[in-house]
């Protein structure tokens, strides 16, 4: 086996992600391709932490005329669903998981405790973490920034469909230009849009590594955690 890179991660990928081509919900197809995956970085060592938007359900911003904290607290809600989504399919594979939640739902997570979810990545259990930061007007991005920070992990991880991040959209831009590596700042400065500004300010202040890779193959994820050199590195 070939030496991990990274013993900590926190990966966030994003609810639209789960939906696959169907663009609403959830694809079992693919939660069962990306959740195999993840238990193989789990297999080989890797203390793997998760956090899954909620896009594929709700966003926030969904609506025009709902009040932004109403539409926010749905967010959460979507987010929990594909929490429970991902750990079932998880256990399936025969990983051991714990969801903890922002916002406290007992009897479907365990509430966020820090100590509580850095031990049960201590014993192997892949934890995902549910509802954000328990508040309105940040999102996931945020959310997933704050717990890789918070649980020390070495990098964090976010998984797109494009390969990277570039000068602009290469989805629209054939000339699109594709950076290996960035600092915090220039991902600031030049507004390059990965994450909205919040975690991208939160991730330099506190010197968290920032990975953006595309989900596309599934299999990326175990690429990294061996070491190959995938995506954007920010630091």
């Amino acid at each position: 086996m070939s030496e991990l890179k990274y013993k900590r991660v926190l990966l966030k990928i994003s609810g639209e992600a789960l939906a696959g081509d169907k663009k609403f919900g959830i694809d079992d197809v693919v939660l069962k391709e990306i959740t195999a995956q993840i238990k193989k970085v789990s297999d080989i060592g890797t203390e793997v932490a998760l956090v899954v938007g909620g896009g594929n359900f709700w966003r926030g911003r969904s609506s025009e005329s709902m009040d932004r904290v109403t539409a926010d607290h749905m967010g959460m809600l979507a987010t929990m669903m594909n929490a429970l989504a991902v750990s079932d399919a998880l256990e399936q594979h025969g990983a051991i998981t714990r969801v903890l939640s922002a916002v406290e739902i007992r009897q479907m997570a365990e509430p966020y405790i820090r100590k509580r979810a850095v031990r049960h990545l201590e014993k192997g259990r892949i934890v995902i973490f549910a509802c954000g930061t328990g508040n309105p007007y940040f999102s996931t991005d945020t959310g997933a920034a704050l717990r890789a920070t918070e649980i020390g992990a070495d990098i964090f991880l976010k998984a797109t469909m494009v390969d990277g991040i570039y000068n602009k959209d290469p989805n629209k831009y054939p000339d699109a230009v594709k950076y290996t590596n960035l600092t915090h700042d220039e991902v600031l400065q030049n507004n390059l849009q990965v994450m909205d500004a919040t975690a991208a300010a939160l991730c330099r202040d506190n010197k968290t590594k920032i990975l953006v890779f595309s989900m596309r193959d599934p299999e990326n994820i175990v690429r990294i955690a061996r070491g190959e050199n995938l995506g954007t590195l920010v630091e």
